[in-house]
């Protein structure tokens, strides 16, 4: 199959098995999920190894740790069995059974092996889910920032952040004498540089001039929703 019409047999997997899966993996002890699998020899595959592993990021990712490390579990079942299937190079479905009977058995080093992958897995998850989240949350800033930004494409946030202390006070408490008092004691050229950056932010709205000088002008009146 190609890579899309693999894609696709995935999806189709998924939505016609997902209550199957799902039942699986919250399954608690290993009769239960033999007996299940036993009667559902098509969930042994590697897609449903792979859904597992999505069910235990995503509940990582929202905050619930312990659920996960049982569906991890679960999870390793699955992937021990199909590496069982792989060394043996039989059909997955002929070594539930035969995985089971192991497990039980307790056979220290069997036993010990599927407690090491299990501890990794659920650290892998761990870190994957910690990435993810990291992720999310600087596209959410990204957004939010973008939705910000003002007509000459300035964060008026960062604006903010950049002015001077007394200019900030101004924005802050929107007293339009106070700024201009503070404007005409300030150096020209920086008056002129960091009011630029406050239009261009959206953080100052200048009204159309009436042929007056603009800084009599009235009319120009810092941005209500300023962000301090």
């Amino acid at each position: 199959m190609t890579e899309e019409e693999k894609e696709q047999f995935y999806v189709d997997f998924v939505k016609k098995n997902e209550a199957d899966i799902k039942k699986f993996a919250f399954f608690r002890n290993y009769d239960d999920s033999k007996n299940f699998l036993t009667e559902h020899m098509h969930l042994v595959c590697e897609e449903t190894a792979n859904y597992m592993v999505l069910m235990c990021l995503n509940l990582e990712m929202e905050g619930k740790s312990a659920l996960m490390e049982h569906v991890a579990h679960q999870s390793i079942v699955m992937q021990f069995i199909l590496e069982l299937a792989k060394q043996l190079e039989v059909d997955p479905r002929s070594c539930v059974s035969s995985f089971f009977s192991r497990i039980k058995l307790a056979d220290k080093q069997y036993k010990e092996a599927f407690n090491d992958e299990y501890s990794a897995f659920k650290i892998r998850i761990q870190e994957r889910a910690k990435v993810r989240l990291e992720k999310a949350m600087e596209e959410a800033e990204e957004e939010e920032r973008q939705k910000r930004l003002g007509p000459g494409g300035l964060d008026p946030v960062e604006v903010m952040n950049q002015l001077p202390k007394e200019l900030q006070d101004c924005f802050e408490s929107r007293d339009t004498s106070m700024l201009k008092e503070v404007l005409a004691k300030m150096d020209k050229d920086d008056a002129i540089k960091y009011m630029d950056m406050c239009v261009k932010s959206g953080m100052w709205v200048q009204e159309p001039s009436e042929g007056g000088d603009d800084e009599n002008d009235e009319g120009d009146q810092p941005k209500p929703t300023l962000e301090g």
